[in-house]
């Protein structure tokens, strides 16, 4: 059985979340947390979930102290599900080491779909969090330009990211097949994955997308 943990100080939320994991077969709730950080190391140090669900912030914990979290448990997938944030703290809670990210207002489906992909080890970001850190400007979050935005989600595997750099590098297929000790066709599938995912059809597109989401090495921060 796959342990669950949903930590969440919103009643409604952590309600509904419950409801949600618990139509999943093959998966098990374990006591849930709606207390501080004390109460969820505690909880993750006696429940040993293969996942947690959780939305930090309403705990009252901050994104240094969830990366220290991360950190004293390496084995645990973490999905994150909060409000929108402004682009430099989706940024640092990207960076944070959670395996996906949600917002509270996704839906059902998108919900189920990034436990199945966490719990798998695959990275699953909201689409709405993707476009706002792709924007060419800082947006507040409450904008009607957040709220027209697409909500699907996007999975995308660390062998997928691994191709992203690749790309966004300037390395040809075959390089970034003998880099990854692929064969040239397997990279070339998976390219053309990438860019249905991301919604591009160039090059160009997926440089944009890993230079703005910092999957590449750069002497500056775009999101401060």
């Amino acid at each position: 059985m796959i342990k669950v943990l949903i930590a969440d100080k919103n009643f409604l939320s952590r309600i509904g979340l419950e409801f949600l994991v618990g139509e999943l077969k093959g998966f098990e709730l374990v006591p849930t947390v709606c207390g501080d950080k004390h109460d969820l190391i505690s909880q993750l140090q006696l429940s040993k979930p293969n996942l947690l669900i959780t939305d930090f912030s309403s705990l009252g914990i901050d994104i240094e102290e969830l990366k220290t979290i991360i950190k004293k448990f390496p084995k645990i997938k973490f999905l994150v599900i909060t409000e929108m944030l402004t682009k430099n703290n989706l940024n640092k809670v990207l960076q944070s080491g959670i395996t996906s990210y949600l917002l509270k207002d996704c839906d059902k489906t998108e919900i189920l779909e990034a436990v199945n992909s966490t719990i798998k080890g695959e990275k699953f970001i909201c689409g709405k969090i993707v476009s706002y850190l792709t924007a060419e400007k800082e947006i507040v979050p409450t904008n009607s330009f957040i709220k027209s935005l697409g909500c699907d989600g996007m999975s995308v595997t660390d062998r997928e990211i691994d191709i992203i750099r690749g790309i966004a590098e300037g390395l040809s297929n075959k390089l970034i097949a003998d880099k990854l000790k692929l064969s040239t066709h397997t990279v070339n599938t998976h390219r053309k994955n990438i860019m249905s995912k991301l919604g591009v059809n160039n090059t160009a597109g997926v440089v944009m997308f890993a230079v703005k989401n910092q999957l590449l090495e750069t002497n500056f921060n775009l999101f401060e």
